[in-house]
């Protein structure tokens, strides 16, 4: 069955250049497959970022993105409005590459903040948290699991302000999960993905509440709960849910803060808190 059957609205990405309508800016980022460059909308002054996914060229070949998976990640994109998610403005395509334009977010990345400021007071942490939350929330009451939550995925819309505006971005990864239908795989970031990733067992939305955990932690100490030497380290960390609150790190940190974390960095998905319990937890509140 061929995708434009599908996803009718989909298949069709504008084939003109989309250098003809936008100014192509400098480069704001990178990742396997994809370059992030900053551009203006020639017709209204508008400016966004434009989002070069590299496309794969042949079934045999292991670079770039197949094309399903970029129409995975665009057709997600395209069902989401919500003030902490990155929105999509317009989609491209040439021979070489899927052009997503997307909201320019320019505050750089809660984990460049972060760094600036060693880390957060408990008020600043929830004040984040909440509305990472709050996108989540969003994503999940859709059936949408992100399953790349992690600081350089969290991105800030002004940093010049006391509690910048926090945008989801990156749904490279992201998968409906459907009712019945069983989803495994492996990706992410080892210091960020839940047990059940690492042990290819069947996925669903409580994997991002386990980063969302991990993230957390993250917020109030500047370490990482479960990052090991090595990759094998960390991955055997996680399946053993080996973390501790460090004194050093958490001397100060309330028992309401521990006791989120706890409830989230937990092996058992069907204990672990769901996005609900997180926003109604008293620490959140």
């Amino acid at each position: 069955l061929c995708s434009s059957m599908k996803s009718p609205n989909m298949a069709f990405f504008k084939q003109q250049k989309v250098e003809d309508v936008y100014e192509i800016g400098e480069e704001l980022g990178s990742g396997q497959f994809a370059i992030v460059k900053k551009c203006r909308e020639k017709s209204t002054g508008m400016e966004y970022a434009a989002k070069f996914i590299k496309k794969r060229q042949s079934r045999a070949s292991r670079r770039g993105v197949r094309r399903e998976e970029i129409e995975r990640e665009v057709t997600i994109l395209q069902q989401i409005l919500h003030a902490n998610i990155i929105k999509l403005h317009d989609i491209y395509e040439n021979k070489t590459d899927v052009v997503l334009i997307l909201e320019l977010v320019s505050g750089g990345e809660l984990f460049d903040f972060l760094a600036q400021k060693e880390s957060l007071s408990e008020e600043e942490a929830t004040r984040f948290i909440k509305q990472i939350l709050d996108g989540v929330n969003y994503l999940h009451s859709k059936k949408i699991a992100h399953f790349d939550l992690k600081p350089e995925n969290i991105m800030l819309l002004d940093k010049n302000i006391p509690i910048p505006h926090i945008k989801l971005i990156d749904f490279g990864l992201a998968h409906k999960i459907e009712d019945g239908v069983e989803f495994k795989n492996i990706f992410g970031t080892p210091e960020f993905v839940a047990p059940e990733i690492v042990n290819y067992e069947p996925l669903g939305l409580p994997a991002d509440m386990w980063s969302i955990g991990v993230i957390t932690y993250i917020l109030l100490s500047g370490a990482s709960p479960f990052l090991g030497e090595t990759k094998q380290e960390t991955l055997a960390n996680i399946t053993a849910v080996s973390y501790e609150f460090d004194e050093e790190f958490f001397s100060n940190t309330s028992d309401l803060a521990k006791d989120f974390i706890q409830k989230l960095l937990v092996k058992d998905t069907r204990k672990r808190l769901t996005i609900q319990e997180a926003l109604s937890h008293p620490w959140i509140t």
